[in-house]
């Protein structure tokens, strides 16, 4: 898809309109409510489709098909981030009121710190085709780690800060407690931090780990940076009020793990064969269509299995209780 500079201008100008509109209704630090997240969760995911209608009409349908594959993906991805995301707001318990304002800021930096890694990786990529084998190695090997680690059903580890976070906490100094929304101020004569601002570079920071399997998956589906950096915008910026509104319900998706697996070794596959197909091998390649139905299926399927065992697993855990209790009534009587 040949795409002007005016057109990434506009794009951007236009991602940007609707971030300060997002940050001008969210303003005032409040508790998000469940109908307050689910509406801008449907404004968020309407906007993509729009967009992605838009690419249809006036790019025709495999930029069209390529953006929903890419949207869709980053979108199933970004919400394993969000059980990192509850564990960050808890190790720096942040008021409830104010995790509206740290994930939209936090969000904000991964964006930008995306942006840099898709710039990147299509520069490379343009440059080098046989990284297509690295990045379909890499995806593979990840979703290979995935299906390990659900496997061995790891217990929940409490949040570790990265180094990067923990040398500019030591440079600038962090105060002893939350400030209102402000992220700096003065202590003792010394400008220094506060807990706020730590805790959106983590998010933001964070971030950046799970970009390492994230851009790989979308180039895998398009080599357009247009289209890598849309899917990631629309999947990104609807991230937070989508931490509200499915927040309770992380935890069912117990089967998240090997849903996300099964589409970062397809993607992987993909890009594999891709490669090959560039070095002149005679061999299938999948198209957009076939990705697209893939990724929706394990999705549907995924969520369907989890809520079930989710449910399976509460009805065990009351009928034990309740045997339990059984002779301790006894024995109180």
């Amino acid at each position: 898809m040949d795409v002007s500079v005016t057109l990434w201008v506009l794009t951007i100008l236009g991602l940007a309109a609707l971030i300060a509109v997002d940050f001008f209704i969210g303003r005032k630090p409040h508790d998000v409510s469940i109908k307050e997240a689910g509406i801008w969760t449907v404004v968020w995911i309407a906007l993509a489709g729009f967009f992605g209608l838009g690419l249809l009409v006036f790019g025709g349908g495999q930029p069209a098909g390529e953006f929903f594959a890419g949207f869709i993906t980053e979108k199933s991805l970004s919400v394993d981030n969000l059980f990192v995301f509850v564990l960050i707001m808890a190790k720096f318990a942040v008021p409830s009121q104010y995790q509206q304002r740290v994930l939209l800021v936090g969000v904000l930096i991964a964006l930008v710190l995306r942006a840099v890694f898709i710039a990147a990786g299509a520069a490379i990529l343009a440059s080098f085709s046989w990284v297509f084998y690295l990045f379909g190695a890499f995806l593979i090997w990840t979703a290979w780690k995935l299906i390990q680690e659900a496997r061995a059903g790891e217990e929940e580890e409490e949040f570790e800060e990265n180094k990067l976070l923990k040398a500019v906490e030591r440079r600038f100094g962090v105060a002893d407690r939350y400030h209102g929304t402000k992220l700096w101020i003065q202590e003792n004569g010394k400008r220094v931090m506060t807990p706020m601002l730590v805790v959106m570079l983590a998010i933001g920071t964070t971030d950046v780990l799970f970009a390492l399997d994230s851009i790989p998956a979308i180039f895998g589906l398009t080599q357009d940076p247009y289209i890598v950096f849309t899917a990631n915008a629309f999947a990104l910026m609807g991230l937070r009020q989508l931490y509200f509104l499915i927040g309770g319900l992380l935890r069912k998706l117990v089967h998240l793990s090997y849903g996300l697996s099964i589409i970062l070794g397809f993607i992987g596959v993909k890009l594999v064969l891709h490669a090959l197909h560039e070095s002149g091998v005679h061999v299938p390649e999948i198209s957009i269509p076939v990705s697209l139905g893939v990724i929706c299926g394990v999705l549907i399927v995924t969520t369907i299995t989890s809520l079930r065992a989710s449910r399976k697993q509460a009805a065990a855990e009351a009928a034990q209780a309740r045997s339990e209790g059984a002779p301790k009534d006894s024995i109180d009587v």
